[in-house]
């Protein structure tokens, strides 16, 4: 059974109109997932206050907002997926969802990124350095958030988009790292590491080059798989079912190792089918070695 059928028996018998709540349904999960933004720049701002006044430990505001920012990822794969059940995509649903990750996905990790892992770096720097590093660590995020918004543009523009590297016909691919992804990322290593500030100089160069490598990646034209292919209402093996309770299981004792592992592996697999790929090709051109005759 898949998707279609199921929206069609489920939401329109013979053909009557639908619901007006049906089309209210999908909204609601936006607006939760722009409320939920809003939360993270909050939370972002108030440990900052908190890293301002001297305490550089495990900051709560800085856990919160990225958790925020996770459960917005949620919101945001459930919000499509009631469209796609419920038969009822509009163009203003689109634009508003698109809206709303310019917030969540956008502003809010952007400014979980600077006031996490900048704001104190700086301050540990030398004095000569620490300008430099100020006005680093203010266009890095900015960079984020603009290649976040370029690539929503590009993602509601584009018809049936094609990476550089095309996979296989029976499988659907982004091109280009989703911005829910991105900030995802971002997010994963804030939660894993309780929400502590980077208070190391070096480190904060580090994370500067993470965010403006997932700025790269949300750009480009490099293959992500999409995982809206996936059919979870089709019959499976009965040992699915073990590895799927194993996986709540392990979510639930590990969320933040696994989320952090999850998220590396995702945005990892786009760099290495790139390099792979490109690997391949120059193997495929190299010219064969001359045989000596005789």
């Amino acid at each position: 059974m898949d998707v279609r059928s199921l929206s069609k028996r489920w939401i329109a018998p013979e053909g009557r109109p639908k619901p007006r709540a049906a089309y209210a349904l999908p909204t609601l999960f936006t607006a939760g997932n722009i409320f939920l933004g809003f939360l993270a720049i909050m939370r972002s701002i108030q440990g900052a206050l908190l890293v301002g006044g001297g305490d550089t430990g495990p900051n709560a505001h800085f856990e919160i907002a990225a958790t925020a920012i996770g459960w917005a990822v949620l919101l945001d794969g459930l919000d499509g997926l009631i469209a796609r059940l419920t038969n009822t995509a509009s163009e203003f649903g689109r634009e508003m969802d698109s809206l709303a990750d310019v917030i969540s996905f956008g502003i809010a990790p952007a400014v979980l990124a600077y006031t996490w892992g900048v704001q104190s770096g700086v301050d540990s720097a030398a004095p000569a350095f620490q300008d430099v590093l100020r006005k680093i660590g203010y266009f890095i995020p900015f960079l984020f958030l603009a290649c976040g918004a370029a690539r929503l543009a590009r993602f509601n523009i584009q018809k049936n988009p094609v990476p550089k590297n095309p996979g296989r016909p029976d499988r659907r691919y982004f091109v280009g790292l989703p911005i829910p992804a991105a900030a995802a990322m971002v997010a994963s290593i804030v939660f894993a590491l309780d929400g502590a500030p980077l208070v190391f100089w070096p480190l904060t160069l580090v994370w500067l080059a993470l965010i403006a490598l997932l700025s790269f990646l949300m750009v480009s034209t490099w293959r992500y798989r999409s995982l809206k292919d996936i059919q979870l209402l089709r019959p499976r093996a009965p040992y699915t079912m073990i590895i799927a309770v194993s996986v709540i299981v392990a979510w639930w004792m590990f969320t933040a190792p696994l989320v952090l592992a999850v998220m590396t592996t995702y945005i990892g697999s786009g760099i290495a089918v790139r390099l792979g790929g490109i690997v391949r090709r120059r193997l495929r051109r190299a010219p064969e070695p001359e045989r000596e005759v005789g």
